[in-house]
């Protein structure tokens, strides 16, 4: 791909060749509002196109050998790691992202495709059972294999356009399931630079599509029953309102959260503190705290709150904000000056409230400063929502069970971080705590690509995580044999 400061207008992929629509998406850094490039928008007959190359093409797919398969994989990941350097550039043009954190993109994105190749040289789920538990199946043996359910949908948000991208193409492709891919509107390049890595292979025509398509038109694609499958990460309004028009497709909804780190009574001494502190005043604004597991919230056992409050608000206001461009930024802008008005006027609504503004609270366009607030109120925006921004908010609870308690009180059950050095204590949160992950001695912020990934309660359905997407990709068959000498 050319310098983004060409700013020129990317052609997209249609069933895995370039293709120009007769409209164009404009994209402009939410740093500066300079253009950054354009891509060209597919019309509908072009997305009927895709989607019936897509389902054409199903079948050949499916019998792909794995190798197949896994060698595109592998080169995706190998080309990725090539052109690390540019394409985290792109990724921070188009999103705002310090470049500390976009590199960390492509590689987590390498690593996405390296383990999607691995699991496609050795998943296929099966296994063989004996009947002859019974006398009538006496000779008779049950194969079970999995097998794609169909064409996927996936539908990736701006906060990752490379990464979250990956993780729904690559478990596809492992399984043999075409895909649609639609990029967000904000940060489509990202997703372009993966089409033409994907079409340096030899994957068969028709199986993947990259269709940056206006958010207005989505419901004709979400509806279409040749997309059987529908894999979304986004806005848990989002989420729902797709599941609920399509109840007969299988849909994974990646939704919000409103991370909590528990910080327990035990994790008491000036190093664990200075620890704790560090990783929340980190991963409170990492990507601007534009990450569905970033640290919104802290509750802190009432024996540490006090010695815990200076540090974090040091930790804070120690972020390093600016030119995401800048390798010492740590804290870019959002990813639109509306973004940032939305993240100060629940802040404001909070401290009209009652809650305590311990420091930042300002925004400068599309930038809003690394924010801390103690005491907000329970019924506050800020206190019921993901705030999808660098604000976080303190609170002291008496005891562990107090802790649990108030993490739970919250529609969302992303994940959760639980600062404690007892193995009991662990063991009593991953029992206690309502969410898809407990990450024990670190904040809810830890992913790693390959775990299973998602939430509980209003955070969404279903689990990314490279193998874990592709059971969710497919479906259990069974073959009995019959008449065997078992």
């Amino acid at each position: 791909m050319p310098d983004t400061t060409e700013a020129v207008t990317h052609a997209f992929w249609l069933a895995g060749r370039k293709a120009t629509g007769e409209s164009t998406l404009e994209v402009t850094s939410p740093w500066d509002g300079r253009r950054v490039g354009a891509v060209s928008v597919p019309t509908e007959a072009q997305i009927e196109e895709a989607v019936a190359a897509a389902d054409a093409v199903r079948d050949e797919f499916a019998a792909t050998p794995a190798h197949v398969r896994a060698a595109a994989l592998d080169h995706v990941s190998r080309r990725l790691a090539e052109r690390t350097e540019e394409i985290a550039r792109l990724i921070s043009a188009e999103n705002g992202k310090p470049m500390k954190w976009a590199r960390g993109e492509v590689g987590r994105a390498v690593s996405v495709f390296r383990f999607a190749a691995e699991e496609a040289r050795r998943f296929n789920g099966g296994e063989a059972q004996r009947l002859d538990t019974d006398a009538g199946g006496v000779g008779r043996l049950a194969l079970t294999r999995r097998f794609p359910r169909g064409t996927v949908l996936g539908i990736a948000p701006f906060n990752f356009p490379l990464n979250l991208c990956a993780h729904k193409v690559a478990p596809a492709i492992a399984v043999g399931a075409p895909i649609i891919l639609k990029p967000a509107p904000a940060t489509p390049l990202s997703a372009i630079v993966l089409g033409e890595l994907l079409a340096e292979t030899e994957l068969p025509a028709g199986s993947w599509s990259v269709l940056p398509v206006p958010n207005d038109q989505m419901p004709a694609l979400v509806q279409d029953e040749r997309l059987p499958i529908i894999s979304f990460t986004g806005s848990e309004k989002v989420g729902y309102a797709i599941k609920e028009s399509v109840p007969l497709k299988h849909c994974t909804l990646e939704l919000g959260g409103n991370g909590a780190a528990v910080v327990l009574g035990d994790y008491a001494s000036e190093k664990d503190l200075d620890w704790a502190a560090t990783r929340i005043g980190t991963f409170s604004n990492y990507q601007g705290g534009q990450s569905c597991i970033s640290v919104q919230r802290v509750i802190a056992d009432a024996s540490v709150y006090e010695r815990l409050l200076p540090k974090i608000i040091a930790a804070v206001e120690a972020q390093v904000t600016g030119d995401p461009a800048d390798g010492a930024t740590d804290v870019g802008p959002l990813v639109s000056e509306e973004a940032a008005q939305r993240v100060e006027a629940w802040v404001d609504e909070a401290v009209q409230a009652g809650a305590q503004l311990l420091t930042g609270g300002k925004r400068d366009g599309a930038s809003y400063a690394p924010t801390v607030l103690a005491d907000v109120p329970a019924d506050t925006t800020l206190a019921c929502e993901e705030v999808f921004g660098p604000v976080l908010t303190l609170q002291r609870a008496e005891g562990e069970e107090a802790a649990y308690a108030a993490v739970n009180a919250s529609k969302y059950g992303l994940q959760a971080g639980v600062f404690t050095h007892d193995v009991q204590t662990a063991f009593r949160a991953h029992r206690a705590l309502e969410v898809g992950g407990v990450i024990v001695g670190d904040v809810p912020s830890y992913r790693a690509d390959q775990m299973p990934y998602g939430g509980a309660k209003r955070s969404g359905v279903g689990r990314e995580g490279v193998r874990f997407a592709m059971e969710d990709y497919t479906y259990e068959r069974v073959m009995v044999l019959t008449g065997l000498d078992l």
